[in-house]
Formats: C-alpha cells, sequence, structure tokens
C-alpha cells in the first residue's frame, strides 16, 4: 500500500467514498481508496468473509478543549476558520463482511514504526505490510474469532515506502517559521566506518526532520562513552561534521556524520546540535483515541464497533503507557476511548518522544525510558515528594482494562525496569494493582523471540526462540471476555519479592555456565526523567532454578520442560566488539549437554538431557502436563496444544539426535 500524501491529489487520481460527519466531530470523515475482499471471500470461522479497507482518517480537533490541551505545540499549529487544527493519518482495516457475524470488537494494532504487530504476534506469520496472500494471514486467528483488525498511523516520521503507514501531522511555527531548538540523538556503530547514518535507515538515531540550523555550528557536540552509563569524552569538533565519505571526499550531508578515523564498534556516541522545524507529534495520541471512539459512537464510517481493544509491543506498549499518564483514553466529549489495553514488553518504561518538541519516537528508548510514575495506582516519589500514577488523568469511567505482559528481558536490561509495574519504587515490597490491571510475565522470555530482528545474530549466545505468541492469543480472548461479558481474566502471574521468585539481582545465583558470562555485570536502569545516571533504579529480576530458568511466570514449555536454559539478556558477540556490553532486546538459549559425559568434560553444572529424560516418550508426556496445566489456568488455549506440543518435539528431534538411547 502506497502511502497517500495529499488529500486533494488522491481525491482527483481516483474515486473515493468519503463518510461525512458534522462539524464538532473529532473523525470528520474518512476517506476509502480501495475496498477488495480478502482471499477472494474465504470464510474465516464463524465470521465469514472479510474485506480489507484503505485509506485515510481526517480529524479536526480544538486546541482549547482539555482533552487535547496535553498535546504539544498544538497552540503553535496551523487552525482553519473554526480555529479547529486539522490532520490526517494512514488507514487499513480487516472487517467482516458482515457486520453481524463479527464479535463486535475493534481490535487495534499500534503500529511499529509504521508496520503492523499482528500477524506475527497472533498469527503465527511472518510480519507483512499488506498481507495477500494465505500464507501472510497465518492461521487467521483474530479473524477466526470475529475481530475487525484496525491500523490507524500514529507516527509522523515513517518514511513512504514499503507499506508502512504514519501520521500527516502539521509543522508547529513560532511567528510563521519553524521551531528551533536543541535537540540529540544516541547511537551504537557495529563497525569502524567512518560514516554513520542518522536517516530512517539507522532507524534508532533518525534525525532527519530536524536538519541543523549551521551544520559547522561550533556549539554543535558529539560525545563517546564505553557503555551505556560510562562517563561521556567529548569528541574534538574538528573531528566530526555533517556529512558522508564518496570517492575519498567528504561531502556535506545533514542525514550522516563523519568521524575522523572512524567510529569505535559497541561505544555510545551521542550527537546534540541546535535542529530546525517539528511536527506535532503527540496528535498520534488523538488519532488512535478519536478514531477508536468514533467507531464505538457512530454508524456512518466503514465499520461500527461495541468494543475497542488495542494490542502494542515494545515502542508501541511504551506509547500505550505514555498514551494512559497523559490522559489520552479520554476523547473531547468524555468517553472512554478504548476499552482494553494489551501493552506488551514495555517493562515500567514509557516515552517524552511520543509527544514532544522535536521528538524522535523511532528511538529504542534504551536506558531513557525510565520515567516516575511507574505503577497505574498513585505512588510517591522521594526524590520530588510528589505523588502520581499512571491513571491520575483518568477518570473510573475512562480508565480502560488493562494487560501489561512482559518478557524476562523486560526486567533485565536496558532500563525498562518491568519489576516497578509491581513493586514499590525503593524495591522493598510487592504493591497492590489496580482492580483494572493484570501483569503477565512470559517466564525465559527474550523481547521479541528469536529470528525476528537481525540484531540477534549479533549476541554472544544464540537468541532466545521461546515464542509467547500462544498466551497472547489466550490473553486476546480473556480481554473480550472481560471486557464485554464481565467474565475476570486469568489471575495475574509475575515474580514478586514476598515468595522470593523476585530478588535484587545481586541475590541471584545463575549457574555457572562454561563460555556463559554471568548476568550480573548487567547494570540497573536509572531514573531518566532526573537526567541522573548515578541514581539507579531498583535491578529486581526473576528468580531462577540450578538451571537458570524462571521460577515464575507463565512457564510455556520450554521453560517447564527444558531442554535447555531461556534468558533474557544477552551480550555483543565479541566480532562486533565491547564484549562486556549488552545486546538490547535480545536474549539467550542456552542447549543443555546431550550427554553426562559431554557435561563432565565441560564442567556445565546443569543435568544433561540423558539425565533429564528418560526417552522420548517421557519427555512428551512432559510436555503434554506442562500444557494441560497452561490450558486449566487458561494461560493458553486448548487448541493450541498440538502445535505446542509438535514445535516441543521437533526441538527434541533435533536436540536428541546424537543421543543414541534416546534418538527414537
Amino acid at each position: 500500500m502506497e502511502r497517500m500524501r495529499s488529500v486533494c491529489v488522491i481525491a482527483g487520481a481516483m474515486a473515493m467514498t468519503t463518510a461525512s460527519a458534522s462539524a464538532r466531530a473529532e473523525v470528520v470523515r474518512i476517506e476509502i481508496a480501495s475496498r477488495t475482499d480478502v482471499l477472494g471471500g474465504k470464510a474465516f470461522g464463524d465470521a465469514g468473509a472479510y474485506e480489507k479497507i484503505v485509506g485515510k482518517a481526517i480529524y479536526s480537533v480544538d486546541p482549547a478543549m482539555a482533552a487535547n490541551r496535553g498535546v504539544i505545540d498544538l497552540d503553535r499549529a496551523p487552525r482553519d476558520a473554526a480555529g479547529r487544527v486539522t490532520f490526517t493519518s494512514d488507514l487499513y482495516a480487516l472487517v467482516p463482511k458482515d457486520s453481524a457475524r463479527g464479535n463486535g470488537a475493534a481490535f487495534f494494532d499500534v503500529l511499529n514504526r509504521g508496520r503492523k504487530n499482528l500477524f506475527r504476534d497472533f498469527h503465527r506469520a511472518v510480519p507483512v505490510n499488506d498481507p495477500v496472500s494465505e500464507a501472510d494471514f497465518g492461521d487467521g486467528f483474530l479473524m477466526n474469532q470475529g475481530f475487525a483488525l484496525v491500523w490507524v498511523g500514529w507516527q509522523f516520521d515513517i518514511p513512504n515506502r514499503d507499506g508502512q503507514m504514519g501520521l500527516q501531522a502539521p509543522v508547529a511555527t513560532e511567528n510563521g517559521k519553524p521551531i528551533t531548538g536543541r535537540l540529540s540523538t544516541t547511537f551504537i556503530p557495529n563497525t569502524t566506518a567512518p560514516t554513520y547514518r542518522l536517516d530512517d535507515l539507522n532507524r534508532y538515531a533518525d534525525t532527519t526532520h530536524y536538519p541543523p540550523v549551521d551544520p559547522a555550528s561550533a556549539a554543535s557536540t558529539l560525545t563517546e562513552r564505553d557503555g551505556f552509563l560510562a562517563p561521556a569524552r567529548v569528541v574534538p569538533r574538528e573531528d566530526w561534521q555533517f556529512g558522508k565519505l564518496v570517492d575519498g571526499k567528504i561531502v556535506a550531508d545533514n542525514a550522516a556524520l563523519h568521524l575522523k578515523g572512524g567510529f569505535k564498534p559497541g561505544h555510545v556516541y551521542e550527537l546534540s546540535y541546535e535542529g530546525k522545524g517539528g511536527e506535532v507529534a503527540g496528535l498520534g495520541f488523538v488519532a488512535l483515541r478519536d478514531l477508536a471512539s468514533a467507531l464505538k459512537t457512530r454508524s456512518d464510517l466503514f465499520m461500527s464497533a461495541r468494543q475497542a481493544y488495542v494490542f502494542g509491543p515494545s515502542q508501541d506498549g511504551r506509547f500505550l503507557r505514555q498514551f494512559l499518564y497523559e490522559g489520552f483514553n479520554a476523547d473531547e466529549q468524555g468517553r472512554r476511548g478504548l476499552d482494553g489495553i494489551i501493552a506488551n514488553i514495555a517493562g515500567s518504561a514509557r516515552g517524552n518522544d511520543f509527544n514532544a518538541r522535536f521528538a524522535r519516537p523511532h528511538g529504542l528508548g534504551f536506558f531513557t525510558a525510565s520515567l516516575f510514575p511507574y505503577l497505574d495506582l498513585d505512588q510517591t516519589d522521594p526524590v520530588s515528594g510528589k505523588t502520581d500514577g499512571l491513571l491520575q488523568k483518568l477518570t473510573p469511567d475512562t480508565r480502560p482494562k488493562i494487560f501489561y505482559t512482559n518478557g524476562s528481558g523486560e526486567y533485565w536490561g536496558g532500563g525498562r525496569a518491568a519489576a516497578l509495574v509491581h513493586t514499590s519504587l525503593d524495591g522493598n515490597s510487592d504493591v497492590a494493582l489496580a482492580d483494572t490491571t493484570r501483569v503477565y510475565l512470559f517466564a525465559g522470555t527474550q523481547h521479541i523471540p528469536g529470528g525476528f530482528l537481525p540484531s540477534q545474530g549479533e549476541g554472544a549466545n544464540q537468541p532466545n526462540p521461546n515464542d509467547s505468541s500462544f498466551a497472547l492469543r489466550a490473553l486476546a480472548l480473556a480481554m473480550h471476555r472481560w471486557a464485554n461479558d464481565g467474565v475476570a481474566p486469568p489471575d495475574s502471574r509475575y515474580p514478586r519479592l514476598s515468595d522470593g521468585t523476585l530478588v535484587a539481582k545481586e541475590k541471584l545465583r545463575f549457574p555457572a555456565i562454561p563460555d556463559v558470562r554471568s548476568p550480573l555485570t548487567i547494570p540497573a536502569g536509572y531514573r531518566a526523567d532526573l537526567g541522573d545516571t548515578t541514581r539507579a533504579l531498583p535491578h529486581l529480576v526473576p528468580n531462577v532454578d540450578p538451571d537458570g530458568n524462571e521460577l515464575a511466570g507463565i512457564r510455556l514449555p520450554d521453560v517447564a520442560a527444558p531442554l535447555a536454559t531461556y534468558t533474557g539478556w544477552n551480550f555483543r558477540s565479541p566480532k562486533i566488539g565491547r564484549p562486556e556490553e549488552l545486546l538490547p532486546l535480545t536474549g539467550s538459549y542456552i542447549p543443555f549437554a546431550a550427554t553426562r559425559a559431554a557435561r563432565e568434560q565441560t564442567g556445565d553444572p546443569r543435568l544433561s538431557i540423558e539425565e533429564r529424560y528418560a526417552s522420548r516418550e517421557a519427555y512428551e508426556k512432559a510436555v503434554i502436563a506442562a500444557c494441560e496445566k497452561l490450558v486449566h489456568d487458561r494461560y493458553v488455549l486448548a487448541a493450541d496444544t498440538p502445535t505446542m506440543i509438535g514445535l516441543a518435539m521437533a526441538r527434541w528431534d533435533a536436540t536428541a539426535k546424537g543421543i543414541p538411547t534416546l534418538s527414537k
């Protein structure tokens, strides 16, 4: 799907269907560029055939209304004759053709840097931006359940390519000119090349929306650190410049940085300069809020819904936590926009870059997204004395049902400090959750299951393949039953200080596995909102068994009947430099020795596979028992257990191939 740049251009280029609204409506209209049957009218479960709707959502908001005042620089955006601000967003939806056959719920997916998540996380498919083949839709899980799937662009800096979706936000100005100000970006090279790109191809350091006011300014700075929390050293200004090397010559280029002698792999660089320009980034929150509200309250759009839920992993989970904190779930009329929120693998992190001047939402938020408050319910900051909570700006009527789901990685690295979602800020006690909140740990999982991110090949250990999508599928249905039918979801499942399943990192007894670096050197996060790297947050991590596998949380078969140690942390491979540094967002898969003899030869303290399981049949029984318990506790679906068992047995066959007594 090619992004549509101008409503006027599109209107002249193709016929469109337009749904009009009243002048006061936050969603003015939906402009539909195409409407096609999915897979030629194939039926998805009881919901029947689906159609794909592609187009634009056109919004108009009043900057003076309380619901919109939190949008940074909205008062500096151009206004129409009525004093309102208009903006547009890319729209994509998969909707039952017969709405009566659907389940009445719109399931929003917060786009991750312009890309869709649901097919990977719920349909067991390879991520795609515009599904067209049967394989693209995977097993069609959410569609078989009757959900309407909706994507709306929220990020203003998404490039117009590869089916990515974005927000077309107005530019903020002062005295008729683009705003200017100081901004900075952090990046970590993996090579010694002298040029580092600052555009979206190096997506986590994208500053090209904000070119320097003066590329040669002596006030611009570049610093270098040996690690994320190490002291910064200033790189001499004469040693670097905005530019790139072409045929042996340095050519001016605001989208690249050139450093004399080349960059150092694994070192952390921070660029700071005065830039210009700036879209009103916080309108991404409004786009999600107002479309969700409109689908529930109007009948003149491309669909209507009784409930609206949203799922967002990683960057998108931080987006949703910030969305809650800034009170955006209440629309201009004071109505609840979203009925259920699943913020996945965000830990306790949020992110000011979603709604800020010179926002750069592409960033990983690595060690920079730890912002008070951390809890849904009010807590007091011992530093400032301020009392605040994530839900403080929302009334009971506008608060959604919430699932916070995290993997092991969100407890371990990058300052995401997942434990602060359910512990006191001093790290000394468990705290009560809000009645509308549930918390789940997917034990022994990395940020995203191994195989999806290029960075996962850059670790000292193999990436962790433990797949949490089976639990996510069950929780999606649990959210719908909770919001729609009042059926309480499965109990929260996370590590606690009170029972010893959550411990301070220094108290962890991780096994001394040969050739595996101890995780005890991984640094804690810090109070990024205070800008003080010396003010460390409590580093509380899930406790482990003698194998190094976590004791608490939702223990999927890989952990409940293990063939390896599964962690949420990994270190950089020596091949890319700084092997003592954490590799962002990557876990480890550390297989057990196949035989006792092999284990004893290396000194591995973990029992070998042949010492654990008497036969292939014995292992299969252990996997089946783990699946049955998960189904009983409602953390996975009975219909998914044959697939889970099949995957486990395939892994057994690959692992036990060299063990004569167990290979059959």
